[in-house]
């Protein structure tokens, strides 16, 4: 292991309550009767049987309707008193639960206060521990990769350069570049403009990568945030867009797990990757639920201005080594084992390398 560790994130208990906008219940109120007992089935402490998830399914309770639950109610469905008295009793800390906003982390203050959660006294990028990015090469003559360059040198003739541009044009160059990543790997979808919610915060994330794992499920691989300039307020809001969509994972995996894997605490473990981008810099995080890592003490950088029309030597080279990168971190999460307990070992094997 590396000498630099990162502290474990330990969320906040249910009934806890942060500085935000919407509550845990706004949430729920959203799901459907399949979406909540899905949720309900991830929540370890409900520890409801399947005698009792198979009372709201017949009853066709959807997430609305929990908020208005009585343990008189419940148990005159037939559920035993202890599962009433937990859904009841979890449906009034829903209430009470604040999620925060992803958007409203804007200062080093509050970069401070989520670094220090994964055991970082610092407001510092470059004190989280470092990874070194699994690498895929790139062929240069790539149809891909050609019609990504053409696309960046176009839109370069087109918006012009990105100097002061505003964040909705550095997009366009963040969207050309993953969207190509995206054409090199099977079994992937790129989601613009995702809702991530997990225990604590709650909004819109820029690009959510996915892994399709059947028809209906879909595991969150990559986290993408473009800003203007502002990397360090990017690293911060996605350590917590990564962390959310942990969160949400957990709820896949939790689902997915058999009887004699419910004590495993292995199956309470899974990674994601976090890329920000200001077009031109790039940083990629590594976010476990044991740990964060960061690539803040490497340069990616890709000039986007006019001397590229002239000569795309350079960009071409910079756009590869991003590339590469990219496209690294995602067949590491496509081809690697969905079991938790491999999914660790992976991460232990990555921020070995130096």
């Amino acid at each position: 292991m590396s000498s630099e560790t990162s502290t474990p994130y330990t969320p906040a208990s249910t009934s806890s309550s942060v500085a935000g906008n919407e509550t845990l219940a706004d949430e729920i109120k959203k799901y459907d009767t399949a979406k909540l007992i899905e949720y309900l089935q991830g929540q370890k402490n409900l520890e409801l049987s399947e005698t009792a998830i198979k009372i709201l399914e017949k009853e066709e309770l959807n997430g609305g309707d929990l908020f208005d639950l009585t343990e008189e109610k419940l148990e005159k469905w037939g559920m035993p008193g202890g599962p009433a008295m937990r859904l009841v009793k979890f449906a009034k800390e829903c209430k009470d639960k604040k999620l925060r906003s992803f958007s409203s982390y804007k200062t080093k203050k509050e970069l401070k206060e989520v670094l220090r959660k994964y055991g970082i006294v610092s407001e510092d990028i470059t004190r989280i521990p470092q990874f070194k990015p699994v690498t895929h090469p790139i062929d240069e003559d790539s149809p891909e990769f050609k019609l990504c360059i053409d696309d960046i040198l176009r839109k370069i003739r087109n918006m012009g350069p990105v100097v002061d541009s505003n964040e909705a044009m550095r997009c366009e160059y963040i969207s050309a570049i993953l969207h190509t990543a995206v054409s090199l790997l099977e079994g992937l979808v790129i989601t613009p403009q995702m809702n991530i919610t997990g225990e604590e915060n709650t909004g819109r994330v820029d690009y959510a990568i996915k892994k399709i794992l059947d028809d209906l499920l879909e595991e969150i691989i990559c986290i993408t945030e473009g800003k203007q300039n502002q990397a360090t307020v990017g690293i911060c809001q996605n350590l917590l867009q990564c962390r959310s969509a942990c969160d949400m994972n957990l709820d896949i995996i939790k689902k997915k797990r058999k009887v004699d894997e419910a004590f495993d605490p292995d199956y309470d473990y899974d990674y994601v990757y976090g890329i920000v981008s200001t077009g031109t810099d790039w940083y990629f995080i590594l976010h476990s639920t044991e740990g964060i890592y960061c690539t803040s003490r490497t340069e990616y950088h890709i000039s986007l201005t006019e001397d590229a029309l002239e000569n795309p030597t350079e960009i071409r080279k910079n756009v590869k080594r991003v590339l590469e990168v990219i496209v690294g971190l995602l067949k590491d999460r496509v081809l690697g084992s969905e079991e938790p307990a491999t999914k660790k070992r992976r991460v232990e094997e990555i921020i070995k390398k130096k």
